[in-house]
């Protein structure tokens, strides 16, 4: 608790930051995860997710600087899933789909204590830092258009004479703030470590939207309630009566499945953020987000997971704890009850220009050179993440990269099925073929090769002593090698393990070199 008291001066403004930015992504993705006709109905249910996202994943999560909220990486397959579910119930889309965030919670929480987190730790790093950059890549992109008045690239390129001058003007306006914020000179005054960049980029933005007159379209846009009836009336409850329908259970796992994907990458990736470089418990986290979406599907919400946009924002601004994480969702629903139309005085470009920040410290330059200084085996896997998540989707991008660093591993595991000590060889005149620890299928091609190519006549010393795993593939190789030892006039020697995993293996090599051998005296 005493942490949590100290930190509160970093923590504070970080959720201010975090909540500004929050409220434009949360209507976003609602407008990305909606079919058109819902948007006007629905749109709250962005907020609802966001809210649940910092106030009960914050609470239960044991991470300290993640934020949880709707994802992107979400939005098409809950945009599919109630298209075809008003199709089945007319009407009732929505709420039958709620059911299935619920669903979809349960079975999170389920793999929180069959500790599934485990997961999230065999991806490997050039992939994850992969994702972090293609998410920087993307969210500096989109921002483009915003910063020039204009919704997305098609109206841009469509209409570029109209560029609004305004929104211009706060948007480097903004940039120059948030650059002079970064400098060290800024850093070592004090007024200036309280008073963090992004607070003061959105207070002048407010400012000089109201001066420069801005259209109201390039300005933030949450519902506003006139009462409280009209507030209440933008939850929604499930509609359980269609508990048997096959497809909300599916589309319920699909969600579990997809969500505590995207979450654990989050949360290794967010992680590898912090400045404290603490490790957050995967399981904690996977029945914290579950928790979530049980609670964002009971009230109206889109399913939630740990998003690195929100995450990085909040490191970013000067979080340190998980205060940042629920403060920012309290303040999302104080503001959302209370005074709506005080958010939607904040221009867009001042968000963007934020954005492009976190977008820029994603994707840094020195991050693309020092992964291509680490060799091709990260290089190509965080590359290939990297092209896969701006070009297609997170999902793709992040199977793309995985399936080539796998291919590199297996690669080099090919190439690696033995040690061959040169000095031994030279010193006793024997070739000293030391086995991997594991050694499959996989080396099959490359043990076969190495074994014809060694010279008539020649020594030679298999040497399993450092070997826990063996195929019986490659037992049968290294069997029929020394079976055809003696004819081409090769000493063969094998050196057995003692690990039980492997012993039956050598003790069938040991047996077939006696067997040589009594050939070889009976001949």
């Amino acid at each position: 608790m005493e942490d949590y008291i100290k930190n509160l001066k970093n923590d504070l403004p970080a959720a201010i930051i975090v909540f500004l930015v929050a409220v434009p992504l949360c209507l976003g993705i609602a407008l990305a995860s909606l079919p058109p006709d819902m948007t006007e109905q629905f749109l709250f249910s962005g907020i609802i997710a966001g809210i649940v996202g910092g106030i009960i994943v914050g609470l239960l999560s044991g991470s300290q600087l993640g934020v949880s909220g709707p994802a992107a990486g979400l939005a098409v397959i809950v945009l599919n899933a109630i298209t075809k579910l008003e199709q089945l119930h007319p009407g009732k889309g929505f709420q039958v789909f709620l059911m299935a965030v619920v669903i979809g919670g349960v079975f999170q929480v389920i793999l929180g204590f069959a500790r599934a987190g485990v997961i999230g730790y065999f991806f490997p790093n050039s992939v994850i830092k992969g994702m972090l950059a293609g998410i920087g890549i993307i969210i500096f992109k989109k921002q483009i258009p915003i910063a020039f008045g204009h919704k997305d690239f098609a109206g841009l390129m469509a209409d570029s004479a109209a560029i609004s001058t305004g929104t211009t003007v706060i948007t480097v306006l903004s940039l120059v703030v948030l650059v002079l914020w970064e400098q060290k000179f800024m850093k070592n005054i004090k007024v200036f470590q309280l008073l963090q960049g992004p607070l003061v980029v959105v207070t002048v933005g407010v400012l000089l939207g109201t001066i420069l007159t801005l259209d109201p379209a390039h300005f933030v846009s949450i519902p506003v309630a006139q009462n409280f009836s009209e507030f209440q009336a933008q939850f929604t409850t499930p509609d359980f009566s269609k508990y048997t329908d096959k497809f909300v259970w599916q589309t319920g796992l699909t969600i579990a499945i997809v969500a505590s994907l995207e979450t654990l990458l989050c949360l290794d990736a967010t992680d590898k953020l912090d400045p404290l470089k603490r490790v957050a418990p995967a399981n904690r986290e996977l029945k914290a987000q579950g928790v979530g979406n049980i609670i964002a599907g009971l009230v109206g919400g889109l399913p939630v997971t740990q998003v690195i946009v929100r995450s990085s924002t909040n490191i970013q601004s000067g979080g340190r704890t998980k205060t940042s994480a629920i403060a920012h969702g309290v303040i999302m629903l104080i503001c959302a009850a209370l005074i709506p139309g005080l958010l939607n005085l904040i221009p867009l470009a001042s968000l963007a220009a934020i954005l492009f920040m976190v977008g820029y410290k994603l994707a840094k330059p020195e991050l693309f050179k020092a992964m291509y200084n680490q060799g091709r085996t990260s290089f190509v896997p965080f590359v290939t993440t990297v092209a896969g998540i701006v070009l297609v989707d997170l999902l793709v991008g992040i199977g793309l990269g995985l399936a080539v660093a796998i291919l590199f591993i297996l690669y080099n595991n090919y190439k690696k099925p033995f040690l061959f000590d040169s000095s031994k060889h030279y010193q006793d005149g024997k070739v000293h073929l030391e086995l991997a620890e594991d050694v499959t299928f996989i080396n099959k091609a490359s043990i076969q090769r190495t074994l014809t190519e060694l010279p008539d006549g020649s020594k030679v010393v298999i040497d399993g002593s450092k070997t826990v795993n063996m195929d019986y593939d490659v037992t049968e190789i290294i069997q029929e090698f020394l079976e055809g030892a003696p004819y081409r006039n090769i000493e063969a020697e094998v050196i057995e393990l003692n690990s039980e995993g492997v012993k039956n293996q050598f003790n069938q090599l040991q047996e077939a070199m006696q067997n040589i051998n009594v050939s070889k005296n009976t001949g």
